[in-house]
């Protein structure tokens, strides 16, 4: 199905999105990708090595960039199958604590993000009955405490993309958001804190978590299969149906796994 397929992964240098693109590269795909570190850049086009690889600076929270972005994959392919919206960051703070341009420096990325890339790209991937996909989170099924500007963001998105697929129903295009659950990436360490600091390190124990290239596979077969939406992990779906039909023993129980004595501990 990739093979000479145009495909976009925002944010690929690092965990899910790097898999999704060293993956698409060993299908055939001709591949773009962007992110906002020069260096990160670079050291992805020397590890892949590949012609068919474009890595652009962009800033996706910012409509110019990424506007200029998507215009310069057109110029040097000539067209778009597939967008994948993997760009984002996350947030630890309590909402009590967090200044409110971490909040929006999270939802400019995870929501915006997506929404500038995609106005962009629309027209060449709906010429071509392509493929609008966003990498979303259990936090956009589920609100989760220290998160609350993430989750907010994919909640936002998952609500866009429905409505996006709805609009674009009889034009060929197939429009998917999917929801990891806990993966292997850098997005932990990524996280910013209650003052838009870096995080530095993740809560989790990430050797116990599914792996950024199982993810990727998991993500291109649900592409692939033209998927409505998807969650992949055992405690994503359970989350997502125990918040469906329980909710407020669901309210309790996310509180113990996150927080203990008022403190965030994950």
């Amino acid at each position: 199905m990739y093979s000479g397929k145009v495909v976009i992964v925002t944010g690929g240098t690092d965990g899910i999105g790097k898999a999704l693109v060293e993956l698409l590269i060993t299908k055939g795909a001709l591949v773009a990708t962007c992110g906002r570190k020069t260096e990160k850049l670079e050291q992805l086009q020397k590890e892949i090595s590949n012609q068919n690889l474009l890595a652009l600076s962009c800033d996706v929270s910012d409509e110019i960039s990424a506007k200029k972005f998507i215009e310069e994959v057109v110029h040097h392919f000539g067209k778009i199958d597939i967008l994948i919206n993997n760009a984002g960051i996350s947030m630890r703070s309590l909402f009590s604590d967090v200044s409110l341009d971490t909040m929006k420096q999270v939802m400019n990325v995870n929501f915006w993000g997506a929404v500038h890339c995609t106005k962009y790209a629309l027209d060449s991937i709906i010429e071509n009955k392509g493929t609008i996909a966003a990498i979303s989170s259990i936090a956009g099924h589920r609100g989760l405490p220290g998160r609350s500007g993430y989750s907010a963001s994919k909640f936002a998105l998952n609500g866009w993309m429905e409505a996006l697929r709805t609009e674009l129903l009889d034009t060929g295009v197939n429009v998917l958001w999917i929801s990891p659950g806990f993966t292997q990436s850098n997005v932990r360490k990524a996280a910013l804190t209650k003052n838009s600091e870096v995080q530095g390190q993740s809560p989790l124990n990430e050797s116990k978590l599914m792996t950024a290239d199982e993810c990727g596979k998991l993500i291109l077969s649900a592409i692939e299969k033209r998927k409505r939406n998807a969650v992949f992990t055992f405690q994503g779906k359970e989350t997502v149906f125990m918040n469906k039909f329980f909710p407020s023993l669901t309210d309790r129980l996310t509180r113990k796994f996150f927080i203990k004595n008022g403190k965030l501990i994950k």
